[in-house]
């Protein structure tokens, strides 16, 4: 390894080793695949907004659109706030938002149509027909159409979804996406109805459709769609062999989100309070338990950051400070409010990059100590290395400055002789490189990079000195240059050098 250079591994895209050009099949091209991507479901929008429109006029339609848009900008809001701890690409949400609102809706209104004339017609039955569709045709095709959004981002952008709330938040997405273009549907029907009967103001049909599909239950949608989320989230935690867990527990998923969506469109059906008695009994609580189940989720992943970051800094890829400072969502903002205060938007865009790159490199620690890495573990530890690498000069003093606005101070106990250099709960001399100052962290730079143990691998140590502070913890670094715990930080399963090394 150069030692003046970080490792840089080949670019994924790049020539072979032996130097022969592999063409790729004009289908594999990136812009084939987004350019038939985006002609689909532009095409469905247009077929789904001449179907809405036909069914609720040019005037409900408008009326619609107006009502149906308040919930969407909180619940995206809400959705990318879970997002927060390792933020995926807009692109992501923005594909499924269109896939709820034109794709999945597309599918959903014709295939609920045929099959409701269908039974109609075999039965002699309409009641019946719009009875059973509801309560299970339905469920079964919206879900179904819904959770093609998630296979798809699971399937073909792997490294974006690689858990719990990867899978919560496409998912809540597509379904908001969803919900938005029924919410169209069913409140420009309602005005069309007001119009014919003349009713206005809250006794209306559409103040009664808004209160209940807008004000009581915007998450309803969001709600089924998030179980097939959780279980495509856990499927990406599985490890590659796990087969019949990574498909069993998607589909589970799924069928969790058809049977609450079937008692949730039947509940009309159990009686005058029967919508009330779902709604309280079950919607509620299970939107609390999700809720909880996704800010613990929130919560563990942060911890994830603050026990595998350590050992990347005992490598000297990262300062001491960082992983403390990267495992708190309060220090990261920190973190870019003083880049974009100091150098500019552009440095604040850099600091969050950078966060969200160390982020990644945690989880895919992680994961590979747990033996679910993929086999381009090695390639991908060092893609994110390098991004880190590159951002590190407006990266590092930011992160320092929030970890030293977060970090707890730390009483050390005075020694019962007299100190020369010490007052009280000051800052003492520091006898050498490393040394501890009155709050418990270092004064001086570390030299060079500790000894690494365990695995999996981390590559070396970066060029030149690694300067730092560790903030906290409350225990003082090592005398000399760097050898064994230093800078706050407790002694963990520090990396193997590289075998070419």
């Amino acid at each position: 390894m150069s030692p003046l250079f970080p490792p840089r591994p080949p670019h994924p895209g790049g020539a072979p080793e032996d130097g022969v050009l592999r063409h790729a099949h004009w289908w594999h091209r990136r812009w084939v695949r987004y350019g038939a991507l985006i002609t689909l479901l532009t095409l469905s929008g247009l077929v789904i907004l001449a179907l809405v429109r036909e069914q609720t006029g040019t005037e409900g339609f408008l009326v619609g659109l107006g009502l149906a848009v308040l919930p969407v900008p909180l619940l995206v809001a809400a959705f990318r706030w879970l997002d927060r701890v390792e933020p995926g690409p807009w692109r992501n949400l923005v594909f499924a938002f269109a896939w709820g609102a034109c794709a999945a809706a597309l599918i959903a209104i014709i295939a609920n149509s045929f099959a409701t004339r269908w039974i109609a017609t075999a039965t002699a039955d309409p009641s019946g027909a719009d009875t059973l569709g509801a309560t299970v045709i339905a469920p079964i095709v919206e879900e179904s159409a819904k959770a093609a959004a998630v296979l798809l981002v699971f399937l073909f952008r792997r490294r974006d979804f690689t858990g719990i709330v990867d899978g919560v938040v496409i998912a809540g997405v597509t379904a908001t996406g969803f919900a938005f273009t029924e919410n169209i549907l069913y409140l420009g029907t309602a005005f069309g109805t007001d119009q014919l009967t003349g009713d206005t103001g809250i006794a209306s049909v559409t103040a009664a459709t808004f209160f209940v599909r807008v004000i009581m239950s915007p998450f309803a949608h969001p709600l089924f769609t998030v179980l097939t989320g959780i279980g495509f989230g856990v499927a990406a935690l599985s490890g590659e062999r796990q087969h019949l867990r990574r498909v069993l527990v998607p589909l589970c998923g799924l069928l969790l989100a058809m049977g609450m969506h079937a008692l949730w469109n039947g509940s009309s059906s159990f009686g005058e309070f029967g919508f009330f008695a779902v709604y309280a009994a079950f919607m509620v609580p299970a939107f609390g338990l999700l809720t909880w189940l996704v800010v613990w989720t929130r919560q563990r992943e942060l911890r994830t950051v603050r026990e595998e970051l350590p050992a990347y800094a005992a490598a000297g890829w990262l300062t001491p400070a960082e992983p403390f400072a990267l495992g708190s969502m309060r220090a990261r903002r920190l973190a870019r409010e003083y880049a974009g205060r100091h150098l500019g938007k552009p440095a604040a865009r850099e600091v969050a990059r950078y966060e969200a790159y160390a982020t990644s490199l945690a989880f895919l620690r992680h994961r590979g100590r747990r033996g679910r890495a993929g086999a381009d573990f090695l390639v991908r530890e060092r893609e994110l290395l390098n991004e880190l690498w590159r951002r590190k000069d407006v990266a590092r003093p930011a992160l320092d400055h929030a970890a030293r606005m977060t970090a707890p101070p730390v009483r050390v106990a005075a020694p019962p002789w007299p100190v020369y250099g010490v007052y009280g709960y000051g800052r003492g001399p520091a006898h050498g490189q490393g040394h501890t100052a009155g709050f418990g962290h270092p004064s001086a730079p570390v030299y060079g990079s500790p000894p690494m143990y365990g695995n999996p691998t981390v590559y070396g140590s970066p060029p030149g000195p690694s300067y730092g502070y560790g903030y906290g913890y409350g225990h003082p670094a090592a005398h000399g240059h760097g050898n064994g715990p230093q800078n706050g930080y407790p002694a963990g399963p520090y990396p193997a050098p590289h075998p070419r090394q």
